[in-house]
């Protein structure tokens, strides 16, 4: 659910890359002020990125701050608030109680229950602030697991779940004329995530015993550029929702992301297996 929304650090300008601190280190402030030290814990590009889109798209008033914490501890570091970058922290915080609960579902693991307890009061403080949100990501999160415990579950209807699900967190008013493209956009990038993770995940997952839903393709003679056309597009389709929006500020950040960022996991994984096979073909 987390971690590949990112943008390409070599490739943006020095001016560029204190910009997109400026936006993590607010949701980090964030955080800490809405929900406690702990909640710190969860912090994520994945929502930088949106706290970026929805700031870039509503320009709120926007506070310029520094400040020293564990990671800046030498100098004072630069940080932006703003109602957008308060949404972003709150999203943050309810996905990553889900992303505890989905660990604790998957193999009983430990560091899921740790999780869930810990963000459980920042994740009915979020539900309280935004509860058309929370009740869209629980919705289809619930409808997800149910399906993912069927004996034959629907791949289809998997991926489309997961876009829901991050849907509904990209639109932070309801009756914003955006908000249909701001949530095709949240749709898009949850498909192409969740495909992104089982791809990652599948030997994993098959090591494990547990469920992955490229299982179905995997003995296709073309399962490498099966899943990779598939990511091209699912990534295409928030691609589109993307452009349809009047953004300006930060565009260049944004378009880094969307266009280049998404891929570096994939990226670095195929070409560590392409050494191992390389290796063992020696």
């Amino acid at each position: 659910m987390f971690g590949y929304v990112t943008p390409v650090l070599s490739a943006l300008g020095e001016e560029q890359k204190l910009r997109y601190r400026s936006f993590y280190c607010g949701v980090c402030h964030a955080l800490r002020d809405r929900h406690g030290q702990v909640s710190r814990l969860s912090l994520s590009n994945d929502m930088t990125f949106l706290a970026l889109l929805l700031s870039s798209l509503y320009e709120p008033e926007t506070a310029v701050s520094g400040a020293r914490c564990g990671p800046h501890s030498l100098k004072p570091h630069t940080f932006l608030s703003s109602p957008m970058i308060d949404y972003a922290a709150d999203m943050n915080a309810l996905l990553f109680y889900y992303k505890c609960e989905d660990q604790r579902l998957d193999d009983h693991s430990l560091k899921g229950k740790a999780g869930k307890s810990l963000f459980r009061k920042a994740a009915e403080d979020v539900k309280h602030l935004w509860p058309v949100q929370a009740k869209g990501v629980e919705n289809a999160l619930t409808e997800l697991w149910k399906e993912e415990a069927k004996v034959s579950p629907d791949p289809d209807r998997l991926c489309n779940l997961s876009g829901e699900m991050l849907g509904a967190v990209f639109v932070p008013k309801q009756e914003d004329p955006w908000g249909r493209v701001l949530r095709s956009v949240g749709c898009g990038l949850g498909r192409f995530i969740y495909w992104m993770d089982a791809w990652e995940d599948y030997d994993e997952d098959i090591r494990k015993r547990r469920f992955n839903p490229l299982a179905t393709w995997h003995d296709r003679p073309d399962y490498g550029d099966f899943c990779r056309e598939t990511l091209e597009l699912l990534i295409a389709d928030a691609a589109e929702s993307f452009e349809i929006l009047p953004l300006e500020q930060d565009l260049d950040i944004l378009r880094n992301v969307i266009y280049s960022g998404v891929w570096q996991r994939y990226c670095l994984i195929t070409e560590r297996k392409n050494r191992k096979e390389e290796s063992h073909g020696k």
